[in-house]
């Protein structure tokens, strides 16, 4: 009950009601824990989301799971969770949502680059390297992730700017 099926029918049942309530689910993981099932479902929303969206929306997924028989009759355990701000950059939408970012983006032919994103649209995103623009690819990057800053990125916030 835990595969690939199992995972796809939670994902289709809890798309919809997120998707009402202005989130992204991102991922859905079931993970076996002794006799009971760790039902994992990872959400993200423009603006990133808070802690009291989380505590909100726990209690709507967990009635909508047990309303339904996605996980047949096996005990689970619910988490709703958003990534870190280390988070991998899958999806247009997640580009876009780290426009003013530092990422480090590993493409397909083994070359990296670290740099900030200034701009995303639908099939690329313009990242600014060493002070030059340069044009990437989704589909010729292998991997990104926004990096860590502990300092107010150069360029605005700090000055009441942005």
């Amino acid at each position: 009950m835990n595969g690939p099926a199992a995972r796809d029918r939670v994902a289709d049942l809890l798309a919809p009601l997120l998707a009402d309530v202005a989130l992204d689910l991102e991922a859905v993981e079931l993970v076996p824990a002794g006799r009971r099932t760790l039902v994992r479902v990872v959400v993200d929303a423009d603006g990133g989301v808070t802690l009291d969206q989380l505590a909100d929306v726990s209690p709507m997924v967990g009635k909508a799971i047990d309303d339904s028989d996605v996980l047949g009759d096996r005990p689970y355990t619910l988490e709703v969770t958003s990534r870190g701000v280390d988070r991998p950059l899958t999806e247009p939408r997640h580009w876009r949502r780290a426009i003013g970012r530092l990422v480090k983006i590993v493409h397909s032919d083994g070359r990296q680059l670290v740099g900030r994103i200034q701009a995303a649209d639908h099939e690329a995103a313009d990242v600014e390297v060493s002070g030059r623009l340069q044009r990437v690819e989704y589909a010729q990057v292998a991997k990104a992730r926004v990096q860590v800053e502990f300092s107010e990125p150069t360029g605005g916030r700090a000055n009441g700017e942005g």
